[in-house]
């Protein structure tokens, strides 16, 4: 079958087709220090263009949502374009809490121009600061002290006066007024003295009843002048209290009229500033209180006085432009603000002081930035953003799922006025999720800003991608990058592209390489990264993450893992997987066996049936017995049943890419045509037979090449991929060179009849025009398998004799 093995080697890859190299002196500059720095991102005009729609858009609802995957520069991005924006605008007011001296529990707002409110609570504290002195003197005064002097006097002498006018008076009805220790009382006299209890009894009856009703009539007139000292001593404290006032109002003004003075602008400030006045001018005596050792306690103090603090909740005294904040935590205190308490004598208790500020806050005439992911995961905070943005004002308040039974008392702070962008940067399954989970979300993020993972790889963006690199080389402090360094990093960001002809734009992963290579160039004394440092890295990353791969690999050395790569065996093929671990991939090869028998024409996917197989590669399955069926017995029952089995696999599998292996293992089997186990093949089919393409092929060709290699390479071993995956080509350079030297070989194929030929040596057959097959050939053996095995079943369900099977001779 010297024809077939003709068609394989034809369909061999040169070693140029293997990795799209970059030449160092194409870039133009000697080492990444030459290079100017790069103005704006690479490769994301079209996000920066979204996003720069959506900061300009002042309508509600034109919030911004980054989605992408991470490490493409997201955050840094959007940050760079927030901080544009926002030089461009006004700096926002400061915004404070007061305390309301109307409603205690409901603190009032007060915005003031940026800057002015750190100004007003420093003024506010040395005002408090010297309060207590200054009513200590004023209500200390001598003069003040005289006059609540006399005021008490003129008061007391008025109640003796009441009271020695009704002694004069029942004094000429032989009454006396005597004062006890039980109050006032009236008793007879003679001769001006207060007659005894038995001189009383002693008089006659008839004088006894006179005197009596003498008493109650005197009583009566006492109770009325009793009933007015309440009212006197009333008229006494409001006189007091005019007295306070009137010697405070001099040390208030005084002290108030600085504040007043550079404030005078600011109307509310003003009305504050009143309301403190007429709080202190009310408050009277308890401005005179003292701790128990007689000396004035300074925490009462500070809480009295704490009233006519300012809270000043965002300042901005510090900021240009409009604010942008990036909240790491959005939790809903973080996100909306909270209001703290604090124990007191067993109970938790809070004032206005304690009101702080969220990140909206904060953020509150500019720019907000979020992590969406972060976000869904705090409790309540999704939808605490979504209230803000829908009502336009910020709320402290907590949630009603979140409230106890019995909360604790707390405050009802007047609502801000919002008027803030979002952008939210998450990934992009959280995007869709979004909008088709919540109403809300489309409702209010109208702008999406996509960014690329990668962009298309040429001359001008080779040269743009190495001023990127420059760039990310001074931002973590490098060493400057040599050429061919730089060459070094295009060919492996176009391997973390998985394409030779575009370049990754996950710069998080290259910015790891180069700061590794950088450490090795460092602890040779380098002055400068080479090469052989990013090719140093690139080898150490992959020692660290290579544990798992090299149990595998020698599993399969020590035979453990079946897997044969020399020899001939039908029905039986080397296949290949990806597996993902950390962040880092590596392919193996797997054995898949397949087996056929009379049947119904069903095809056993037994990973499937034990529930190992998933849905994608179940339909790959599907697919390949289309193919089987719509070729082969197209004008006869399909009497055939399959197995197929990925050998010695204990983990689920995933993917189509294994379904041209499967196939080609079950055509073998079909055809009793072996196949040679020193290749390897992957790649997935459709139901006309052609080959599609497959990720991780670099990884795939290179598990398979470790293999070989630890066995000995002998110049018989290869992989076999599909066509479209040749631009994906980025292997490394020992497999290239292997490749080179004869002793390895990559086969590209664009039908599963290609596939066959490069695995068996032999010749697919074309049916002619009369839908004849050439003998000899691969498909007229399955044709042929497939019409005995019909004509069986139907002998069988005749009860006829099963016809003798015709001899086949294998030529190669």
């Amino acid at each position: 079958m010297a024809d077939g093995y003709d068609r394989a080697f034809d369909r061999r890859l040169d070693p140029e087709r293997l990795r799209n190299r970059c030449a160092p002196e194409s870039l133009g500059f000697s080492t990444t220090d030459e290079l100017p720095e790069v103005p704006g991102g690479l490769g994301q005009a079209r996000a920066e263009e979204a996003l720069r729609f959506g900061l300009a858009m002042h309508h509600p609802g034109y919030h911004v949502f980054v989605l992408g995957g991470p490490g493409t520069g997201r955050h840094a991005t959007a940050l760079r374009l927030l901080r544009e924006e926002a030089a461009k605008r006004a700096t926002p007011p400061d915004v404070c809490y007061l305390h309301d001296f109307d409603k205690p529990l409901s603190p009032r707002l007060l915005t003031v121009p940026a800057g002015r409110g750190s100004t007003l609570r420093a003024a506010m504290q040395t005002f408090i600061r010297e309060l207590r002195p200054a009513i200590d003197a004023a209500l200390g005064s001598e003069t003040h002290a005289k006059r609540v002097e006399a005021l008490q006097e003129a008061h007391e002498k008025r109640e003796e006066a009441a009271l020695r006018e009704i002694g004069h008076a029942c004094a000429a009805d032989g009454l006396a007024l005597l004062r006890t220790p039980q109050g006032f009382v009236f008793a007879p006299t003679r001769n001006g003295e207060p007659l005894s209890a038995e001189a009383f009894e002693a008089l006659p009856e008839d004088d006894r009843k006179a005197c009596e009703a003498l008493v109650d009539t005197w009583s009566d007139r006492l109770t009325d002048l009793l009933n007015q000292l309440p009212g006197w001593r009333k008229a006494l404290h409001e006189a007091i209290a005019r007295a306070e006032r009137d010697a405070l109002a001099p040390a208030v003004a005084h002290l108030m009229r600085g504040v007043r003075e550079r404030f005078a602008d600011l109307p509310e400030v003003g009305a504050f500033l009143n309301a403190i006045c007429r709080d202190l001018l009310d408050s009277g005596t308890i401005w005179r209180g003292t701790g128990e050792d007689g000396e004035e306690d300074d925490e009462e103090d500070g809480s009295r006085f704490q009233r006519y603090q300012v809270n000043l909740l965002v300042d901005h005294t510090d900021t240009a432009g409009a604010p942008v904040i990036i909240e790491d935590n959005p939790a809903l205190g973080n996100l909306v603000g909270r209001i703290e308490h604090v124990a007191q004598m067993g109970m938790a208790v809070t004032n206005f002081t304690l009101i702080r500020a969220g990140a909206l806050h904060r953020a509150n005439g500019g720019y907000l930035l979020l992590d969406a992911e972060r976000l869904l995961s705090h409790p309540f905070a999704w939808e605490a953003l979504k209230r803000v943005l829908r009502s336009g004002e910020i709320r402290i308040e907590p949630p009603s799922e979140a409230q106890e039974w019995r909360s604790t008392l707390t405050l009802d702070p007047a609502p801000v006025p919002c008027n803030v962008k979002v952008v939210l940067v998450g990934e992009r399954d959280t995007f869709y999720l979004l909008n088709e989970i919540d109403p809300d979300f489309p409702e209010l993020f109208k702008v999406a800003a996509d960014f690329d993972e990668d962009m298309p790889r040429n001359a001008a963006n080779e040269k743009h991608f190495a001023a990127l690199l420059a760039k990310l080389a001074r931002q973590s402090g490098l060493h400057p990058f040599d050429s061919a360094a730089v060459a070094r990093l295009i060919e492996h960001s176009a391997r973390l592209a998985e394409d030779g002809g575009r370049l990754s734009l996950r710069t998080r992963l290259l910015a790891d390489l180069m700061r590794e290579a950088d450490l090795f160039a460092r602890q040779e004394a380098q002055s400068r990264v080479g090469r052989g440092h990013i090719d140093r890295a690139v080898a150490a990353r992959v020692r660290r993450f290579g544990r798992y791969a090299e149990q595998v690999r020698e599993a399969m050395l020590d035979g453990t893992t079946l897997i044969a790569t020399e020899g001939l065996q039908a029905g039986q093929v080397n296949g290949l997987v990806v597996v993902e671990l950390g962040g880092e991939r590596f392919g193996h090869p797997v054995r898949i066996t397949a087996t056929v028998r009379l049947g119904d024409g069903d095809v056993v996917d037994i990973e499937r049936e034990t529930e190992l197989g998933g849905a994608i590669h179940s339909k790959g399955v599907l697919i390949l017995s289309a193919f089987l069926a719509s070729r082969y017995a197209r004008h006869q029952p399909l009497s055939l049943s399959a197995s197929l089995v990925f050998e010695q696999s204990y983990s689920p599998v995933e993917g189509d890419s294994a379904s041209l292996a499967e196939l080609c293992a079950l055509l073998s089997a079909l055809a009793e045509v072996p196949i040679r186990q020193s290749l390897a093949i992957t790649g997935s089919i459709n139901q006309f037979g052609g080959v599609q393409a497959i990720g991780g092929v670099n990884e795939k060709i290179e598990g398979f090449f470790d293999l070989c290699a630890a066995r000995g390479l002998t110049g018989e071993q290869g992989v076999v991929i599909p066509t479209a995956c040749i631009r994906h080509l980025m292997l490394r350079e020992d497999v290239v060179e292997a490749v080179a030297a004869g002793r390895f070989a990559v086969y590209a194929v664009a039908t599963v009849d290609e596939a066959m030929e490069v695995l068996t040596g032999m010749p697919a057959g074309q049916a002619d025009n009369k839908g004849i097959l050439p003998r000899n050939t691969l498909n007229h053996r399955i044709a042929t398998a497939l019409t005995d095995m019909s004509a069986a079943r139907h002998a069988w369900s005749e009860g006829q004799e099963r016809p003798r099977k015709r001899g086949r001779r294998h030529e190669h």
